[in-house]
């Protein structure tokens, strides 16, 4: 594949220097050098096309790929772009939907470096850099009841930098709370590198008197747009309704100040203006009462009709869905049955409303009630405060996007447009769209969206591997604009931002004055046209069908991918290699060059791919509790190393079937590794070891563990000798099987563990303390759930060990009677998976808080302890359940941010250490100077946990065993 994919022409404006040429590249990469490191300078092709994709569907490849950690290195790349000449564009979180964030130049990314926040007033303003994701920006309000206006679907995903930059929106925010209304002042960096906070009078009084110009102009382009009375009454009329086209040039007429006017030009600019390196809001009310509802009507005109009377009423948001798009989900579980008996006729919509009290809620929602019941109802789902079931109501306006990607055809995109109608066009509008889908053949569109500004996403899907498929839709989108622009005045992209794909429609919706304002504001501020080319503004009438996005089949498991980024935040490989998105696209591309017979550059891609894509993924499956269409990458990583292990020589194979065979004698010499580790630290000391291993480590090529300090020693205790013999004065009214896993048969604890005692001593002593007798299966030595035989794709080896797990179990608990406690949370979670027989299995928070807690006296210490909650727990849903018991222990817990999974990986750590590094980077600096331990639920990840942190982590159970007596 070439750096720029099929259909690819220039999209330069007419403002831009022509193409740089590879050796200008290679001189501006010598230029970055000298203050930025080279490891943060992405030149490698396979790695600039996993960066370079985006959540849209257009397809560039960046020349280089920049990790910024700071302002300097922002400002000193912008600078040396300038000076070679070269574009370059800047990139938050890539979930963007119209191509505003790709590029063939210089893409600029953001380290997790740009994560800083302030609160101010009490909440009532908070100061973000670009990199913090907008959920956790509310997290930090939240305890001050408020948050940022700004409410996109994308919230766990998507940064402040292009929540700004896209002016976007979502369900509650509507036009009153978007940034451009909530915006309080913002610091940018401009294309000449200059600086101006808007916040701060010095650098104002600095800014201008160092760019008089640059003022001047923005006040005359003000004075020029007052002065034309047509285009401010269009610009009127354009923003009482949701408007993301083209600039904000609602900034021209609204303020008078130049300062405030760059200012608010500056959101929805989508990079093409400058960077926010830093953004402050005026936030809003976070309602602690809320109630939603649903209610379904015959058609899509008395819906429409209500939403006029909704939007006088109490409403915080009013999502309406047609048909069709009821039906995308009807088969899902859980929704109102009457959902799948509807006809394509029907139309609902979903209602919510915010209040301080529960007594006002309450009155509002039956003042709304009695306002809507003028019209035909034909179902409705009460108003309500149920969290189980407001969940289920915005589970079917939240699973309509992924209903639609995930029965998508394999080499197809999905795509999603925004639009707003005028309320008063709503139904007009709504039908017109139905008829061009029915034109154009897109018999499985669905039509959703925001009602109360007459804000309406479409959803189809369309291949582009023919010309015929990129003319349809390429008329599709012709009639879309002559729709939405001209027979309705309305906008072309309410929230999305213009980016590439309605770049070619602004002056059909704007008119000749209204762009030709927008061409000046771009060379106002970028006079050499450096800054994201191509977006906004465009002068190529077929931007938007060219540099399309190639979707080739690759693998079942990935197939429904749409790129969207939303997987990203939790995967713990994505600041060392590659995120699930990202190896998705290079999977994608390498599938592409196999089927294509590109033999050489397959094989060029895919060493590549053997350690970014396979060997540094944790395969812990976060990605797929945030994918929209359920997607775990780590099962296709996984069935490439299933792949890759049957391709081992015969004595690996051998040797790895020997020691599933002979468990008990292979965790034996794990024991004894152990405690020669113990002793030869003991007399040369831990440099000295660290030494021998890290030379061992160069001449296997990584094959053998690295040493770390937080290493346990060797368990020593007896389980042969079970606590319940030697406590006569408790009586065992309960019984239980433990499977101490086999992490905690053979593994102590490190040397500077407060408790010294294993695991394994730890959970008999809190289990008989509660009255239990505990059982343990047969030949137990022999027993493991098969993860580490899973986690490096000897398949069959881990079914058959799970298989006689499950068999020993199965007896020990006779026949299901007894619940079964597994000390870590990994193996738990794999048994729940792969056995069949009715057994009740339990990681230890589960098993305290359901078996244990009413049998003790807890007795909380006064202590900051760390908490790390696993992925495993993480995935089963312990991660609430997990902080409850620990605050029912110690009276401050502390869960770090932006940690969901430790990757260790189950014995990555041990061999892929880099791997646990960068999924840990953010620990040390979150731990308080006086906590002193930190808990978890994984003997490994423990390992890890303390080394990079500089406590030692034990299990959970230490701490409750701390804390309780018999009641």
């Amino acid at each position: 594949m070439s750096d720029t994919s099929h259909n690819n022409q220039s999209n330069d404006n007419n403002c831009s220097p022509q193409r740089s040429s590879d050796s200008a590249y290679q001189q501006l990469e010598l230029l970055l050098r000298v203050k930025i490191d080279a490891d943060r300078i992405v030149t490698q092709h396979a790695k600039r096309l996993a960066y370079g994709t985006d959540a849209s569907f257009y397809r560039l490849v960046p020349k280089i790929v920049l990790r910024l950690k700071d302002l300097d290195e922002v400002i000193y790349a912008i600078q040396c772009c300038r000076e070679m000449l070269i574009h370059c564009t800047f990139r938050a979180a890539g979930t963007s939907l119209s191509g505003q964030a790709v590029s063939d130049s210089v893409l600029i990314t953001l380290t997790d470096d740009w994560r800083g926040h302030k609160i101010l007033n009490n909440g009532e303003k908070i100061t973000l850099q670009p990199g913090v994701i907008g959920a956790d920006a509310n997290k930090y309000l939240a305890p001050y009841q408020r948050k940022i206006g700004p409410d996109p679907a994308s919230i766990n995903t998507c940064k402040i930098g292009g929540i700004a930059a896209n002016n976007a929106s979502g369900m509650c925010c509507g036009t009153a709370q978007n940034s451009y209304k909530t915006i309080d002042s913002m610091k940018i960096v401009f294309s000449d590198g200059s600086i101006l906070d808007t916040g701060d009078d010095v650098s104002i009084a600095e800014f201008t008197q160092q760019r008089p110009d640059f003022v001047a102009g923005v006040y005359a382009l003000h004075n020029e747009t007052i002065a034309n009375s047509q285009l401010t009454q269009r610009i009127h009329h354009k923003y009482r309704l949701k408007n993301t086209t083209g600039y904000a040039l609602n900034a021209l007429i609204d303020y008078q100040d130049p300062i405030e006017i760059i200012e608010h030009l500056m959101i929805g600019s989508e990079g093409t203006l400058g960077f926010m390196a830093e953004v402050t809001y005026n936030t809003v009310i976070e309602h602690a009462y809320k109630a939603s509802s649903l209610l379904v009507f015959p058609d899509i005109e008395q819906a429409s009709q209500a939403v006029t009377t909704l939007s006088k009423e109490p409403v915080a948001a009013v999502e309406l869905m047609d048909g069709r798009a009821l039906r995308s989900v009807a088969d899902k579980k859980g929704l109102p049955e009457f959902i799948a008996e509807l006809d394509l006729e029907a139309c609902a919509i979903l209602i919510e409303s915010h209040a301080s009290d529960a007594a006002t809620l309450t009155q509002q929602c039956h003042h709304i009630m009695d306002s809507v019941a003028q019209y035909t109802i034909i179902e409705s789902v009460p108003f309500t405060s149920d969290a189980s079931i407001v969940s289920t109501l915005w589970g079917i306006r939240k699973g309509m996007f992924p209903a639609v990607g995930a029965v998508r055809e394999v080499g197809t995109t999905v795509i999603i447009e925004d639009v707003a109608f005028p309320v008063e066009n709503l139904a007009n509008g709504l039908r017109d769209l139905q008829s061009l889908f029915d034109k154009y053949r897109y018999d499985e569109a669905i039509i959703f969206g925001h009602a109360l500004e007459g804000n309406l996403h479409f959803v189809f899907t369309q291949g582009f591997d023919s010309q015929e498929e990129i003319d349809r839709y390429g008329g599709f989108m012709d009639d879309v604009a002559e729709l939405v622009a001209v027979k309705y005045r309305g906008s072309l992209k309410a929230e999305h931002g213009t980016g590439r794909n309605m770049a070619p429609y602004i002056e059909l919706e704007w008119g000749k004055d209204g762009y030709a304002l927008m061409e000046k504001i771009k060379a106002l501020f970028d006079p050499q046209g450096l800054l994201n080319p191509g977006v906004i503004i465009n002068d190529n009438p077929k931007a938007h069908l060219e540099n399309l996005k190639p979707m080739p089949a690759a693998d079942e498991l990935v197939d429904r991918c749409i790129e969207c980024g939303f997987c990203e935040p939790v995967c713990p490989s994505r600041t060392l290699t590659l995120s699930p998105r990202q190896r998705i696209v290079l999977y994608r591309e390498l599938q592409r060059r196999r089927n294509s017979g590109e033999s050489a550059e397959a094989s060029d891609l895919e060493k590549v791919f053997e350690y970014q894509g396979i060997d540094t993924c944790a395969a812990t499956g976060l990605c797929a509790d945030r994918c929209p269409v359920g997607i775990n990458t780590g099962d296709l990583v996984k069935k490439l190393r299933s792949a890759r292990y049957q391709k081992l020589t015969p004595l690996v194979k051998w040797t790895t079937q020997w020691s599933a065979n002979h468990f008990s004698s292979a965790t034996a010499i794990a024991r004894a590794g152990l405690k020669t580790n113990s002793a030869a630290t003991n007399m040369v000391g831990g440099k000295g070891v660290s030494k021998v291993t890290q030379g061992l480590r160069k001449l296997t090529h990584g094959a053998t563990p690295t040493w770390l300090a937080e290493y346990p020693q060797s368990n020593s205790h007896k389980l042969s000798q079970p606590i319940s013999q030697a406590s006569g004065a408790v009586t065992f009214d309960r019984k239980v099987v433990y499977l101490p896993s086999c992490a905690s048969r053979n593994m102590g604890q490190q040397t500077n563990a407060q408790d010294q005692r294993p695991l394994t001593e730890v959970t008999m002593s809190l289990l008989t303390k509660a009255g239990y007798e505990i059982l343990t299966p047969n030949k137990l030595n022999d027993q493991c759930c098969g993860m580490p035989y899973d986690s490096k794709g000897a398949n069959d080896i881990a079914d058959q060990k799970s298989q006689q797990l499950e068999e020993a179990l199965w007896q020990a608990s006779e026949q299901g009677k007894f619940p079964i406690l597994m000390d870590t949370s990994p193996c738990a979670k794999l048994s729940m998976e792969k056995f069949t027989k009715p057994l009740e299995i339990f990681e230890p928070t589960s098993f305290v808080l359901k078996h244990l807690k009413d049998y003790l006296n807890f007795k909380p210490i006064a202590e900051t302890v760390m908490l790390h909650v696993t992925c495993s727990s993480r995935r089963m849903g312990l991660e609430n359940d997990m902080l409850s018991l620990a605050k029912a222990c110690t009276s401050e817990v502390i869960i770090p941010e932006h940690i969901e999974c430790c990757g260790w990986a189950g014995d990555k750590g041990f061999t892929t250490p880099e791997l646990n590094a960068a999924a840990v980077h953010p620990l040390k600096e979150q731990v308080p100077e006086n906590c002193t331990r930190g808990f978890s639920n994984s003997k490994t990840c423990e390992i890890g946990l303390s080394h990079h942190s500089g406590v030692p982590y034990q299990s959970i159970l230490y701490l409750v065993d701390e804390v309780t007596t018999p009641l």
